[in-house]
């Protein structure tokens, strides 16, 4: 099942918060403007289309991707889709020119306040849909950030608020200062720390999670299995631990049920590792809508089509054991993840 003529399904941003319904799959853009090597944009544009002809209607970004180049990219396509698409962005990482290498957080109010008007004006629209912070800065009281950001909603410039890689815990927290539509934070056969506190909390508050890298980064595809020997000197996932040296050749030997069940399936690696995602859903008790990144119009295809195949209890107990077995972090540094704040 390779690909798939069927729109996609829906659930409501949120549940209980009267958001917008969206597609079961989300498009994440980040790719389209660095991190993985060059873009071809014409055909990063066509992938946009083929994303709504298919029901794919959530589309991510974020401030820190190209500084600002990537919202800038999406700013044609949202303006002439206005109200076919949801548009999630982000603030909280901060960068700087003259060091390409710098990432600092940033939740304090004045500078949500600047980021959000400079958002808004890159992707030329008045309203943001859903509006996340990308990550959490504990050295400013988490009640500041989230009163600052629901400000935003007052003043009617965002809609609807998001958080990225916070705890279970730091999620209640919030969502007693303001509702939280959306919870972000990677999820996928290679990475389940979130489901320690942060997926119960979601389903208890009717939030949605939305996992990025659901494909580990394109490892779980099959597409490289070792990023120093394979990839471009401009692609960051050299420096992700899992993808090089003895850690990479370790996960690689970890793709084997994935490809068998993907045959049983006459499918793709990568659609079993999003169906696998997707039924976290049913699992968890909760709406997942997972937002791969791709820059080919059969890529997208590919991925919503995944949204229709159910894996057998048997498929998914093969898969169960794949996580606790992956060799090497997500990041060369954690410390900015919800998983180096667990108790």
């Amino acid at each position: 099942m390779s690909s798939s003529n069927g729109r996609i399904g829906t659930v409501r941003l949120g549940a209980g918060q009267d958001g917008p319904e969206i597609g079961v799959q989300g498009f994440g853009a980040m790719g389209i403007s660095e991190f993985y090597g060059d873009t071809d944009e014409k055909a990063a544009r066509d992938t946009l289309d083929a994303a709504l002809e298919v029901g794919v209607t959530l589309i991510d970004t974020a401030d820190v991707y190209g500084q600002g180049a990537n919202e800038e990219f999406l700013a044609p396509f949202v303006a002439a889709h206005r109200d076919e698409i949801v548009i999630a962005t982000k603030f909280a990482i901060e960068r700087r020119a003259d060091d390409p290498f710098y990432r600092g957080i940033r939740n304090d109010r004045a500078y949500i306040r600047g980021a959000v008007e400079a958002s808004l004006r890159r992707l030329g629209i008045d309203t943001i849909d859903l509006y996340y912070m990308h990550r959490r800065d504990p050295d400013v009281p988490f009640a500041e950030s989230v009163g600052a950001m629901a400000e935003l909603v007052q003043e009617g410039k965002v809609r609807h608020l998001g958080l990225s890689e916070v705890t279970g815990a730091e999620l209640r927290e919030a969502y007693a200062v303001h509702p939280i539509a959306a919870l972000q934070s990677e999820w996928s056969l290679f990475s389940r720390d979130v489901e320690r506190s942060a997926v119960g909390a979601a389903a208890e508050l009717g939030v949605t999670f939305v996992p990025y890298s659901p494909l580990g980064r394109g490892f779980l595809t099959g597409a490289f299995a070792d990023a120093t020997k394979e990839l471009s000197d401009a692609d960051f996932r050299r420096h992700q631990p899992r993808f090089s040296g003895e850690n990479a050749a370790r996960n690689a030997a970890l793709l084997a049920p994935v490809r068998t069940i993907a045959e049983e399936h006459t499918a793709t690696p990568a659609q079993i590792a999003l169906a696998w995602v997707q039924q976290r859903a049913a699992v968890h008790g909760l709406d997942v809508v997972p937002i791969p990144g791709t820059r080919k119009r059969s890529r997208l295809e590919e991925n919503a089509a995944a949204t229709h195949i159910t894996l057998t209890e048997p498929q998914l107990a093969a898969l169960e054991p794949i996580a606790a077995q992956v060799a090497g972090d997500r990041y060369p540094d954690m410390t900015s993840t919800s998983a180096a704040r667990e108790g």
